[in-house]
C-alpha cells in the first residue's frame, strides 16, 4: 500500500513516515504543497494524508484540484485546524476523514486501515497462489496456514510477483514498480537478486511446490509450475 504524507512540519512528516513504514506500508513524505501536488501528478497512491495550511499551494487547493480528476483515492486531512466550520469545508472539498493535531498515532492508524477499506473489497484486497495468501490491507502473507514475516520491501516485492503470476517479471519492471526509480546509472540488478533470495527463503525452502522461480538473463516468475 502506498500512501503520500504532504506535511510541511519536517519532524512530523518523518516521524509518520517512520511509523507507518513500520507498519508495512510504502510512504512518500513531501514537505510543501507544490511538491506534494506533483507527486500526486507523477503516480497513484492508494491514500494521501494531507495538512491544509502548506507553503506554496495549500491543502484546499490540491484537494480541490484532485477531486476534479480522482474521486476515488481516500484523503485523510490531518491539520491544527480544529473549528466545526474547517471540518466542513474539509470533507465537502472531498476529505474521507478529518483528524486534528495533536493525535494519538494508533488512531491515525485504525483510521486508515479504515479508508483502506472503503476502497477495496475482500477480493481486490487478498492476493494468491496456491497455499500463499497476501492480505494487502492487513499486511500480512501465509504459506500452508504458516505466518511468513516480511520486510516491508519483500512486501512488496512479492505483491508485484503475484500480481503478475503466471508471467516474466524483469528486473527493470521490479525497479520501476517495487523500488519506484525510473532513472539510474547503474542498475539494481545485485539488491534485486538479494530481495528475491531473501524472499526465496521466507516463502519456498520450507515448502512445496516451489513457487518463486528465476528465468536466467529475464526475471523472475511466480507459478506452480517450473517455467
Amino acid at each position: 500500500m502506498n500512501i503520500l504524507i504532504i506535511e510541511d512540519e519536517k519532524k512530523l512528516a518523518l516521524a509518520l513516515q517512520k511509523g507507518l513504514e513500520s507498519e508495512r506500508y510504502d510512504v512518500e513524505v513531501a514537505l510543501t504543497g507544490e511538491d506534494g501536488f506533483f507527486r500526486l501528478c507523477s503516480r497513484t497512491f492508494d491514500l494521501i494524508i494531507l495538512d491544509l495550511m502548506l507553503p506554496g499551494r495549500d491543502g484546499t487547493e490540491i484537494l480541490r484540484t484532485l477531486r476534479k480528476t480522482d474521486s476515488l483515492t481516500p484523503v485523510l486531512i490531518l491539520t491544527a485546524r480544529d473549528t466545526v466550520e474547517d471540518k466542513i469545508l474539509g470533507l465537502d472539498l472531498g476529505a474521507d476523514d478529518y483528524l486534528v493535531k495533536p493525535f494519538a498515532f494508533p488512531e491515525l492508524t485504525a483510521r486508515i486501515r479504515a479508508l483502506l477499506r472503503r476502497g477495496r473489497n475482500d477480493q481486490a484486497a487478498k492476493l494468491g497462489l496456491a497455499d500463499l495468501e497476501m492480505d494487502l490491507l492487513k499486511r500480512t502473507v501465509l504459506r500452508a496456514n504458516r505466518a511468513v514475516p516480511l520486510t516491508a520491501k519483500e512486501f512488496d516485492l512479492l505483491e508485484c510477483l503475484l500480481r503478475n503470476q503466471g508471467h516474466v517479471v524483469t528486473r527493470e519492471m521490479l525497479t520501476r514498480d517495487v523500488w519506484k526509480v525510473t532513472v539510474r546509472a547503474t542498475p539494481l540488478d545485485n539488491v534485486i537478486d538479494v530481495h528475491i533470495g531473501r524472499l526465496r527463503k521466507k516463502i519456498d525452502e520450507p515448502f512445496l511446490p516451489r513457487l518463486l522461480h528465476t528465468v536466467r538473463g529475464v526475471g523472475f516468475i511466480l507459478s506452480e509450475k517450473e517455467p
